[in-house]
Order: C-alpha cells, then structure tokens, then sequence
C-alpha cells in the first residue's frame, strides 16, 4: 500500500479516555485474556514410555525375563528381578529429573505475555501485562513495539507496521485512521490500512489503536497458533557433548564384545562348558543369530564411529528406521539364520538328535549371564547421563539467572556469555542509573515555546497515581526516560504537556532516527499567533545540541529574535555541563513559514535546510550506578574487555568511563573515537583501532555493528547490549545479544538471546559468571563419570584374567550407572557458581570440552583406581577362593572410593576446600547422602537381588575410613595449589 501525499495529524488522539475499571472487568469476562492456546503437550506418561525405547535398554530387559525364566528352574530368579527393578528406578528417577527441568524452559513462553503494554484507561496513562489487554482498550504504540492485539487505528504519525510474521512481505506498510483513509488513495494490501494486527512490529512513527481482538480470537490466534509451540534445538555443547557420546559408546561396545569374548574363552579353557562339538555347533549359530537379530543395536554405533574418522559417512535408511516393522525384520533374519543352520546341521549330522541335548542348562545360563554383563557395560560405558547434566545445567543456571535478573531467551547463550572476552555496553541504563532529572534549563525568553517543544516533540506520556503511603499524588513517566525526564521538569514548572498537545495541531512530524540524532514536528502553534492569525504554521525540532546548533542563525532571547553573537560560546556552555556527565537536547524553532494552504503537505527536510532559531538546551544528569565500578573491575580480572558504545557526545562518555574505572590517566586518544571518525577508517584500520578503544561515542547503528564484526574478526567473542530497533544488528551479529530490560522495544528482545531485566551492568557480569560456572559444572560431571567408567569397564574386561568371572554383577553394575550418571548429574551440574571463576580467562568456544589438565587428571586416577581394584580382587583371591562376603567387600569399596572422588570432582577447577562451600549446595549433600545409605540398604539387605550378604561395622568403618584417603589426596593438592597461588602474588 501507498500512501499519495499525505501526513496526518492526531485529532482523533485528543481527550482519549479509554474504558474505566468497570469496562474492563466486563470485557475481560465476555472476551477472556488476550493468550494464545497453546499446542497439546505430550502427555507425561507417553513421555516416560519413551525413556524405555532406548534399544539397549529393551535388550537388557529381555535378557532379564529370560534369566528369570531359567532362573525359576533352580529357584534363584531374584537376581533377574533385580535388574528389572534396577532399570525400573534408574529410568524412573532420570525421567523424573529431565521432565522437571524441561518444565523449566516454559518460563520462555510465558515471558511474552509479561509485557508491558500502555494503555489509556480512564483517561489515565498506565502500562499493563499483554495477557491483560482486552478488547476496547486504547493502545500506544512505538517504533519497535510488538502490536499485542488486533486493532483499529485511532491515531497515526508516520505509522508504518512490518507484516512480515503474518504476510511475509518484508515491506512496511503504512496504517492510517479511518478519518485520514477517506482523504488518500491506497493500494491494496493483505490487511485493512486502518487496523494492525498481533505480532506485527513497528518500525516507524507511533499510533493510537483500539483494541477489537485478543487472544485465540486474533488472525494469528487463528492462523498461526502453532508458532506458540516450543521448539528443540541443539547447543553447540550438546553437539560437542554428543560427539563424545559416540566415542564412549564405541569404546564401550569394544569394551563389551571384548568381555563376552574373554568369559567365553575362559569358560572353554577352564573347562566350564564341557559342550560337545554338535552343542558347540548350536551355540555357535545362536549367537551367529542373535548378533543379527540385534543389528539395529550395535551397527548404529559401528557407524557412529566411523562417522567420528568420517563426518561425511551415514548410515544407511533402513537403519535409521525405529518402527516395528524394521525390528521385526532384523529379528525374522536372524530367526531364518538360525532356522536355516539348524537345517544345513540335520543334514549334515552336525545337530544334536533332540533339541533337549542342543545345550545344557548350565551352559546356556552362563552364556546369558555373559551375554547380559557385556549389555550392562554398555548401559554403563554409554554416557546416557551427559544430556541430562545438560538439561539439569542450563535448567538451573536459567532459573538462577532468571531470579539475578538475566531471563535466558536461547539456550546455547548460557554457555556462550562464559566464553565472552568482550562486552560492548551502552551507557544510560546501564551503566547509569537511568533515572534522567533535568539538572539545568538554559534557554531565554518564552517558557511557553519551550514547553511547547518539549511536549509535541515526545511520545512519553505521565502516569499519575494517589500513593497512599506518602498522602500524595505520584507521578511517573512512562516511555523514553530522557522524553519523561522532560514532562516531569514541566509538571514542575506547572505546565501541562496534555493540553500543549491538544493545543498544537500537527501536519507532520519526522521520528528521531540514531543517524540523523534529532526529531522535528510541523504544525500550527497557538504560543506564535496574532490578532490576525489565531495560530500560526511552525517547525520545532530537538536532538543533539551541536547538530541543532549547527542548523541555527539566530537565537531567541528575552529580547527577542537576534542573530547568534557566538556558536563557539553556546558550545562551550554546554561543554561544561557535559564534562559533568550530563546528557544534553538542543532545542530550536522557525515559525516564519509560508504554507501553500492551511493543510499543506509540506516536507520538513525540505524546510531544514533553510536557518533556525535557537531556543536553548536542558543538561540532564543520570547518577552512575553504584555497583556498575565494582562490576567492571571483576570483569577486567576475568580478562573480559568493555568498551562504552553509546550515541552520546564524547565528553559525557569520557566522563562516565573515567568514574566507573574504565579508563584512566593513562589512557591516550586512541582508547576514544566518535562514530564519525569511526566511520572515516577503512577496515584495515578500524581492526587494528578496536583493540585499545574503549569509548566509541556519538555512535550510530551501523558503527556499533561493524565494531561488533570487526572484534569477532579479530577472534574476540562479543557480547553486545541494546534496548532499540536500531540496535537489532548488532545484537544479531553478536555471539550475544544483551537486550536491555522489559522496555526494550520487540525488535530488539527478539534479536537478542538474553534479556536482562533490570538493565544493569551487573547483571551481565552475574550472567558471564554463571555462563563460566555451567560449562564447570558439566566438565566436574564428565570428570566423575569418566573416571568410574574406565575403572568400571576396565574391571569388568580384566575380571576373567584373574579368575574371577563376575567381580561386578548386572544389578550391581546398573547401581554403579545409576551413581555415576542419574545421581552425579543432580549433584555435580547444579552446583552453584564459585565466584574464583572470575579469577580466570575465558575459555576458547573451539576447544574441545575436555581439556588436557582434564584429560591428564581423568586418566592418571582412573588408572590409580584400577590398579587398586585389581590389587584388590588378586587379595581377596588368595586362598584359591573368592566368597560372596569377599566380592561384597570389593563392591562397598568399589563404590565408596567413587564417592569420595565425588567431592573431589565437585572442586575441579578450583582451589578451594570442598568444605569450604559445601554448605551452598545442600542438594549435593542429599545426593551424597541417598548414595551412602543406598550402598548400606543394598549390601545389608539387598541379597536375592545384588548378590551381596551384610558386613560387619568394623569393615563398614574400615571401607568408609580407607578409601577417604581419595578425598584427603585432593585436599592436600588444593592446599599446595593455594599456596603456590599466595606465594605467587607475594
């Protein structure tokens, strides 16, 4: 659509009232709340039923039944129980702990409809949450702003709405009120021009709409319901973690084959089979069958790892199928398999007469104890508990990070802001309190001019409200704080911006644009008129003081119109002020205009380029945050750079750098550029400049996104701030994007991958900390796990060699994967942030999670681990005869040598004491705790189903006792690394 030569003015917004509280409430029980239904979500049970469609799992359960069918012949069948109930908890207690953190991330869905919207009710300004709009309402509406209903347009300056989300058309459309549409000829487009609908942006000029529909009832309500879902997405972690999944689970289907392997072979040199060749032969095709028939098993992580030495390679379709039928398929050819040799066997005489003599009893339950050994060393070498450390991490950190202010919108910024080496901050909200109060108003003459300025060339409005606690009325700005800073000065000044509007008549207005740094308005002012002309036609514009001044030739003074004596003095007045941090507007006028007809169409561009009269300026102060110096010396010891971009001019930038610790005496001129000389640089030199700069001032959109591009290109990773539709490219560019609490226009929250609520600069600094403390947390749970993972297998496969067939059993096995994935991901990945991470550089988003320090200390005590438990099992074994007293001996040691390491794990990292913040973590005590007594439940009376008989309280003491020396080891290391750290700073 177009609009022909026409720019309307706002009579319809004059003396709005909008609906009183009784209204209100009426609307709302007719229409409801302006939400979105979302999609169905899947039912939870379908969900848990889910958790059993891990393949392996599947297996491990058949092969269970089956040891209990056997085991019911000779009346030991409680050990196949066992394992049932052992998948039964550790499927049950992870489902429970992946849901419960899933639940977490709704909070993003429901954010959006938190939003604070003005609105008019009663003829009061207010802001409301978008789910409390109803139909009727009267809407103000930004640059920016998301349009939080369908409506009808009741105001409109230079209104233009991006479609996009409903259309697709990229192109923005002017909207119109009824009134004006009747005077201009429009081109057709997909939505009436005097009504906007939900989820479409502003991106220009402001309007007045009514609300006509909320909720389900709006055209995206209807049409793109949908869009409400969530969605799944992969962090680059997760890609990272997934990747090492791979490799374990091909190390642990090695592992296991190589354990099946070494039973059986220990099983025919023992002796222990005393099968003839035509079993032989039958056991031979069995396991020739069942290796077939569970293809779909072991093939995919055959491929998986190859796909690791070729990224390129896939795996075949049929493969990658799930369904029924492709499972039945593998099991029908391992069927024919088996059916076909048995037959070639008859023939051939190869086949035991009766099926009864194909296989002893006692063969075949060895066999499928072997068989079920290698499964559960796959359950537990198959790192099944790293996505749920994941889960359980970003869960927490967004929760807790949500609760300091920073609201989590994409999931991966959680771990990239702890990789940030620099930040690029705005300045006001910021850094400053954000609280603007006129401090100085110097213009001379006629306040009523000023007043009018100041009111038509602002889109902030007064919220005005009996406090009830002081006894007297409130009165709060609502919009831009520098615009509502100015309506406060003049409800000081007994002014009333309402009737200033109302008064003026507008014929067009051109919005402020971060390129051009000024807004100007054209209409008819009473304030200029005469007997003969009861208003007379005037153009008021106000921005930046040195661009308004440049633009003027005369100055109005309490005398009168007269020539400027001196631009060089205006500018340095305002100098002094802005060495005092103070943000600056200039003001200016021209009223000497001679319109073709009252209701001309005239371009106000067109009428600045001709001279203006200046009629002032207002210095603004916004105090620093208090907590801002501290947060930016944190972030320097971090080795995390900031750097101030900000639109204002460079004294006042300089000034707020200089008391916040940013810069100091020693800073030279290449640590400050403006945007203009910014822009002069080619990228050559801009590269090189943006190393030591750390105030970028009077900085448009585009200075702040290539400052952005060029910092990435010099391999930094950026974090970026912004709350405006300008700053959306930088955002986007950014590896994060920092929007600038709730009043952050659409545009802006939507580029962005955290919000931070308050809109302050420590906040980012919590956020960087706990981005840094999240990837911790899953490097301590990749620690542990590993570590018990090589000791576990590693005993599992060297069992055999040492005459001992079974050191571990299935169930005591799936009680070690339960600890070591389940449990240590509660305990470990939400461990709370340890401030010394901030001591710190931040790591290198390419490297690989485990690091060489990482993978040193994995290996060197996964090894100390594993020569103890086989010096352990060679002891117990002297005599010629290991007892179940004795392997319950070496499973409680097994265990609680792991526990201890838990808290050793908790402090990779770091140098402090574990006990030090052990208090901080109760949830990590309860998890210890439930493992301690856990082991005690199990060994005392878990006998049927662990294999295990009761110890005695001394061997309960001396296991509990001895193996703390793991614990004591890693003590003793902190303490000698603290003090080489002191020394070191001494």
């Amino acid at each position: 659509m177009t609009i022909q030569k026409h720019q309307p003015h706002l009579e319809e917004s004059k003396h709005l009232w909008g609906l009183t509280a009784t209204e209100v409430e009426a609307s709302r029980q007719r229409y409801g709340l302006n939400l979105l239904t979302p999609p169905e979500p899947t039912p939870w049970w379908k969900l848990y039923l889910e958790k059993y469609e891990d393949p392996i799992i599947r297996i491990l359960i058949v092969a269970a039944l089956l040891a209990m069918t056997i085991g019911f012949v000779d009346g030991e069948y409680l050990e196949g129980l066992g394992i049932l109930i052992a998948i039964f908890l550790a499927t049950t207690v992870s489902f429970i702990n992946e849901f419960k953190a899933t639940q977490e991330f709704n909070i993003l869905n429901k954010v959006n409809d938190e939003v604070p919207i003005t609105v008019v009710r009663n003829s009061i300004f207010s802001k409301v949450p978008k789910k409390e709009i109803v139909v009727g309402d009267v809407v103000l509406l930004e640059a920016g702003d998301e349009v939080p209903a369908d409506g009808l347009v009741i105001g409109a300056v230079s209104f233009q709405i991006n479609e996009s989300s409903l259309t697709g058309e990229t192109l923005p459309v002017t909207k119109v009120t009824s009134k004006q549409l009747e005077k201009v000829t429009v081109s057709s487009t997909a939505y009436p021009p005097d009504q906007v609908m939900r989820g479409t942006i502003v991106v220009d000029g402001h309007g007045i709409m009514e609300v006509i529909a909320i909720g389900d009832q709006t055209e995206i309500g209807r049409t793109a319901r949908a869009a409400a879902g969530p969605t799944e997405e992969k962090t680059p972690l997760n890609q990272q973690l997934d990747r090492l999944s791979q490799l374990i689970g091909v190390c642990g289907l090695l592992i296991a084959v190589l354990i099946d392997s070494a039973l059986i072979v220990r099983g025919i040199l023992a002796d222990e089979f005393n099968l003839s060749g035509q079993q032989w032969y039958v056991t031979s095709l069995v396991i020739l069958s069942v290796t077939i028939a569970l293809t779909k098993v072991w093939l995919p992580i055959v491929y998986q790892g190859l796909s690791l030495i070729k990224p390129q390679m896939k795996s075949p379709e049929w493969l990658e199928d799930e369904g029924l039928l492709a499972w039945l398929k593998s099991l029908a050819i391992g069927v024919l398999v088996l059916a076909g040799g048995l037959g070639i066997g008859w023939l051939f005489n190869w086949v035991p007469p009766t099926p009864q003599t194909w296989i002893t009893a006692e063969a075949a339950t060895s066999l499928l104890t072997y068989f079920m050994i290698a499964v559960a060393v796959i359950v537990v070498a198959v790192p099944e508990g790293l996505p749920l450390s994941v889960v359980l991490s970003l869960a927490y950190s967004m929760r807790r990070m949500t609760r300091q202010n920073a609201l989590v919108r994409q999931m991966q910024a959680c771990e990239t802001i702890g990789a940030t080496t620099v930040i690029c901050s705005d300045k006001t909200g910021t850094l400053t309190l954000n609280k603007m109060q006129v401090s100085e108003a110097c213009f001379g003459g006629d306040l009523d001019l000023m007043a009018e300025a100041i009111a038509i060339n602002s889109t902030a409005n007064l919220q005005r409200s009996c406090n009830l606690n002081l006894g007297q009325e409130e009165v709060i700005p609502i919009g831009d704080p520098t615009e509502g800073a100015l309506l406060l000065w003049l409800d000081d000044q007994q002014h009333n911006y309402e009737q200033e509007r109302e008064s003026f008549r507008t014929l067009n207005q051109l919005t402020f644009s971060p390129e051009r740094k000024y807004m100007a308005t054209l209409g008819y002012s009473r304030h200029r008129a005469s007997d003969a002309e009861p208003s007379r036609p005037i153009i008021h514009i106000k921005g930046a003081p040195e661009i308004v001044l440049a633009q003027c030739s005369h100055i109005l003074t309490e005398k009168g119109v007269q020539p400027i004596p001196s631009h060089s003095a205006i500018a340095q007045n305002m100098q002094t002020y802005e060495a005092h941090g103070m943000r600056l507007l200039g003001f200016a006028y021209r009223d000497n205009l001679t319109l073709p007809y009252p209701e001309a169409e005239i371009e106000i561009e067109r009428l600045m380029s001709q001279p203006m009269i200046w009629l002032g300026f207002v210095a603004i102060a916004d105090p620093i945050r208090p907590d801002v110096p501290r947060a930016i010396k944190t972030c320097q010891r971090a080795h995390v750079g900031v750097k101030i971009v900000t639109g204002d001019n460079p004294n006042t930038s300089k000034y707020i750098a200089r008391q916040i610790g940013l810069i100091t005496d020693e800073d030279g001129p290449e640590c400050f550029l403006t945007g203009q000389d910014f822009a002069q640089l080619d990228d050559e030199e801009a590269r090189r400049a943006v190393r030591d700069l750390k105030v970028l001032s009077r900085a448009r959109p585009a200075d702040k996104q290539r400052l952005v591009k060029l910092l990435q290109e010099n391999g930094e990773v950026i974090a970026v701030t912004g709350d405006g539709t300008n700053d959306a490219p930088a955002l986007n560019q950014a590896q994060v994007g920092l929007a600038m609490g709730q009043e952050s226009t659409s545009v802006a929250k939507e580029a962005s991958d955290i919000i931070i609520l308050d809109h302050s600069f420590k906040s980012i600094e919590n956020a960087v900390m706990w981005g840094r403390s999240l990837y911790q947390n899953i490097q301590k749970f990749i620690l542990f796990q590993l570590t018990i993972n090589v000791a576990a297998c590693g005993i599992a496969l060297l069992g055999p060699f040492i005459n001992i067939n079974l050191p571990l059993t299935v169930t005591q096995l799936l009680w070690v994967n339960l600890i070591m994935d389940t449990f240590a991901a509660l305990a470990l990945a939400t461990d709370p942030p340890n401030p010394m991470v901030m001591r710190h550089p931040p790591r290198n988003p390419k490297s690989f999670i485990i690091t060489p320090s990482m993978a040193k200390q994995l290996l060197s005590v996964a090894f100390v681990f594993l020569i103890f438990f086989v010096a352990f099992l060679l002891y117990i074994q002297q005599d010629g005869m290991v007892d179940p007293y004795e392997l319950s001996l070496f499973f409680t040691t097994f265990v609680m040598v792991n526990w201890w390491n838990l808290f050793n794990a908790k402090c990779f990292g770091l140098k402090d004491s574990v006990f030090k913040n052990l208090p901080d973590n109760p949830g990590f005590l309860i998890i210890s705790a439930v493992i301690l007594f856990g082991q005690i439940i199990i060994v005392q009376w878990g006998d049927g189903f662990f294999r295990t008989v009761p110890l005695h309280l001394q061997d309960w003491l001396v296991i509990w006792g001895g193996t703390s020396i793991i614990l004591w080891v890693g003590e003793l290391g902190r303490l000698l690394a603290r003090i080489r750290s002191e020394m070191a700073q001494n």
